[in-house]
């Protein structure tokens, strides 16, 4: 029980990331910002150093994970946060960087059997309808 309650404690801070990083980017225009509040939280989430894990080739980061035992739940957001940066780096003009995002979190998504949304804003759509659901 307890176990559980911590784990959807931490997929819904993870949903209110999302968006919050979604709204700064917009809101601000501040991709970048947004891209490094994305990945400082993926570095929480794991308990891996976040750098070292993000600088990994896409399906070492998923292997790595996997061995370190990251729940598969919390590796979707993991996944949509690096696809999400993947967006932020789009936007502010660092492609290299977008491109290694983007393959990062179709690794994870082969890796632990998950779909990825089809755009951004569908991430953020469906993390806030998360967020409302938890309210409910």
């Amino acid at each position: 029980m307890f176990e559980r309650d911590y784990l959807l404690s931490i997929l819904m801070k993870y949903a209110e990331l999302l968006v919050r990083s979604w709204t700064r980017s917009k809101d601000k225009d501040d991709p970048l910002g947004s891209a490094a509040m994305l990945e400082t939280a993926i570095g929480e989430a794991t308990d891996i150093d976040g750098d070292a894990l993000l600088s990994l080739a896409p399906e070492s980061m998923a292997g790595v994970m996997q061995v370190s035992g990251v729940d598969s739940r919390v590796s979707e957001y993991i996944g949509r946060s690096l696809a999400l940066s993947a967006q932020y780096f789009e936007d502010a003009g660092d492609a290299d960087r977008a491109q290694l995002r983007r393959d990062q979190a179709f690794a994870l998504s082969r890796a632990y059997g998950f779909d990825l949304p089809d755009s951004a804003e569908q991430i953020v759509e469906e993390a806030q309808s998360a967020l409302e659901q938890a309210e409910e």
